[in-house]
């Protein structure tokens, strides 16, 4: 398996985010989701993480399947709320032995079945892991800030000192390269120049993607919605013109420089598909990532914030 900081150093990363099936259909949507974009020769995948025991099992098996059954890197999300430092130590060294080299080290969102967990902070299961042997470790970035953040200011220093200890970062979806070029500049002026992947969430449904935003502490910027709103209902151009954006916003971001796009894929394929062909991608970085190489909401249920990097 190779490791996403070393993926990054070669250029251009192109990965997908996938979260576990709870039913039966959804096991089945997911393997046919993966098997849509395994084609692609994606850099990595991550499977998000809830937080308590069911949610766990259910990310560590599908990573696990990944590894086993498909030439693809993949990379589980870890969070602190509901788990003993104990627990974690038990879950990082399980992955590591499996090995599983590649880890998003999370806060997380309080579980309301599960305690509140012993580490309060992303940073402090960083280090955790790190000390168990973690070599390629990412964290969650808010381009608008972190929900619980008082402000865009503290924000910031509290992502750079979670960067310093990680490898590399991944942002929450946003709408505007304005977003990531901010973000980017204010670490950069904190001294902190490790890559950080922007999240990418094609809009397929402006209630679903305001929902998720407004969970995630982020409005649905107005000219999207003013854009988008007339054609709610015409669901084919609605479509057409919501991944039309969200390909509009990876070209840019990849003129300016950003170390790769990562894409929200809600279990779905087809989207991500269609802007990846639009970008010309193949073309572009040269067919099949290095990783494929060295080893070899428009239906369901739509993650809720707990299930996603924030």
């Amino acid at each position: 398996m190779a490791r996403i900081s070393d993926l990054l150093q070669r250029g251009p990363t192109f990965s997908f985010e996938f979260f576990p099936p709870r039913t039966d259909e959804e096991k089945d949507r997911l393997s046919q989701t993966i098997q849509d974009l395994e084609p692609l020769h994606p850099s990595f995948v991550s499977v998000t993480y809830r937080g308590g025991r069911s949610s766990r099992e259910r990310t560590t098996a599908v990573v696990t399947d990944i590894i086993r059954s498909r030439a693809i890197t993949a990379m589980p999300h870890l969070v602190c709320v509901a788990h003993s430092r104990g627990e974690l130590e038990e879950i990082v060294g399980g992955f590591i032995e499996a090995g599983v080299e590649n880890l998003l080290a999370l806060g997380g969102d309080p579980v309301a079945e599960e305690g509140p967990g012993e580490l309060k902070h992303a940073a402090e299961l960083v280090e955790l892991a790190r000390a168990l042997g973690g070599s390629s470790i990412g964290v969650a970035a808010h381009p608008a800030g972190h929900p619980r953040s008082p402000d865009r200011e503290s924000d910031r220093r509290h992502l750079a000192a979670k960067l310093a200890l990680a490898d590399f970062g991944i942002t929450q979806f946003f709408f505007h390269v304005e977003d990531y070029l901010r973000l980017r500049e204010e670490l950069a002026d904190l001294g902190l120049s490790k890559p950080v992947i922007p999240g990418i969430m094609p809009i397929l449904s402006l209630a679903s993607v305001k929902r998720m935003s407004e969970l995630a502490g982020y409005q649905v910027p107005a000219d999207v919605v003013d854009r988008l709103g007339p054609l709610e209902d015409d669901p084919q151009e609605f479509r057409r013109v919501g991944i039309e954006l969200a390909g509009e916003l990876c070209r840019q971001l990849l003129e300016a420089g950003a170390p790769g796009l990562h894409f929200y894929t809600l279990n779905f394929s087809k989207a991500t598909l269609e802007i990846y062909r639009s970008l010309e991608l193949r073309a572009q970085w040269g067919g099949p990532r290095a990783g494929r190489a060295e080893h070899g909401r428009q239906g369901g249920h739509p993650p809720s914030e707990r299930e996603t990097i924030a």
